[in-house]
């Protein structure tokens, strides 16, 4: 028996009858050969921590554009953090935690630059549209490894597509990953906001802090115990009506008073014009994109499609640096 046998075993004994098991995965779209050592979810996890777009989530906008600070979160400790609260939750309900780390990590390696402004520009100038999710399985299917993909399985790639509020996973990991997802960014885009200046503690509604706690550590430990008190034993993962209902509440506050705030949003203009520059360009001048893109666009991908693909996938810094080059006039020398 391989320690990777051994290791499903140990699933089997252990884990909430509504986990899924890793033996029991609808598998990859392209069969390879088992790990001797490691279960399908955890090789995917690994996957996707050494893969290039995930270490291009360091240099892209969580919500407040290249802050003046060393402890503003990133895309990056964002991914880190719903990985973090979604463990948490699935050790609890013992869930698959190789499962559900993995559609975390995964889950916003589509990421525009500049956030969601990045992501704005890019739905509203391609004909074909553009959503964050989606572009995060079009990362790992085909961009990563020169076009070959990661090979995820079908489990992760659900979760990493249905992360979403609007969406339904397929798992209760997934269900868990997209909940951690909101009680994540909820937590840190309040606690960035309060550093900024933007917000104070005693800003957040009286009726939120009732249900929720004062403080930010209070808040993520209320939301967190509830949804393991309430899906306990159950096919499902839930809240509860009070506990919910704060939720709500906290994130109608924050985009109110963060998210549409005139002060943490002022440069988003500028970015989303940025970003839409670039489009253009690249629209206009394919012979200049990037060779593996160029190779998608002879495979017979559309156009506007890989300008996506390609734009989408740049850093904040990058960005800036190639819209100086392209753009911006320099001094002339001699």
């Amino acid at each position: 028996m391989t320690i990777r046998e051994a290791l499903e075993n140990r699933e089997r004994e252990y884990l909430s009858e509504y986990a899924q098991l890793s033996a029991e995965s609808k598998g990859r779209s392209t069969d390879e050969p088992q790990c001797d050592i490691r279960p399908v979810f955890q090789r995917d996890r690994d996957r996707i921590i050494h893969c290039k777009a995930f270490r291009r989530l360091k240099d892209k906008t969580q919500v407040f554009l290249i802050p003046e600070g060393d402890h503003y979160r990133t895309r990056l400790t964002h991914t880190l953090e719903v990985s973090q609260n979604a463990r948490t939750i699935a050790k609890a309900l013992r869930l698959n935690e190789d499962l559900t780390e993995a559609i975390a990590l995964g889950h916003d390696l589509g990421h525009t630059p500049f956030g969601h402004a990045g992501e704005r520009a890019l739905n509203r100038v391609c004909p074909l549209g553009f959503k964050h999710n989606e572009q995060s399985v079009r990362t790992v299917e085909l961009l990563e490894r020169d076009g070959r993909g990661l090979n995820l399985t079908f489990e992760v790639k659900d979760g990493i597509l249905n992360h979403q509020t609007s969406c339904t996973p397929s798992t209760l990991e997934g269900k868990v990953v997209r909940l951690s997802d909101k009680i994540a960014y909820i937590h840190h885009d309040m606690d960035d906001a309060v550093r900024g200046g933007i917000l104070k503690e005693s800003d957040v509604p009286g009726e939120i802090r009732d249900v929720l706690g004062d403080k930010p550590g209070d808040r993520l430990d209320v939301l967190i115990h509830d949804i393991i008190t309430q899906s306990e034993g159950k096919n499902d993962i839930c809240q509860s009506e009070r506990v919910a209902g704060a939720m709500k509440a906290i994130r109608q506050f924050m985009f109110e008073s963060v998210y549409t705030n005139p002060i943490a949003k002022s440069e988003e203009g500028k970015a989303e014009a940025l970003v839409e520059t670039l489009y253009h360009y690249y629209i206009d001048h394919p012979k200049e994109l990037p060779d593996e893109f160029a190779g998608i666009l002879e495979k017979g991908d559309p156009l506007e499609r890989v300008v996506c693909d390609y734009v989408g996938a740049m850093t904040d810094r990058y960005a800036i640096n190639l819209y100086n080059d392209l753009f911006v006039p320099k001094s002339w020398e001699l």
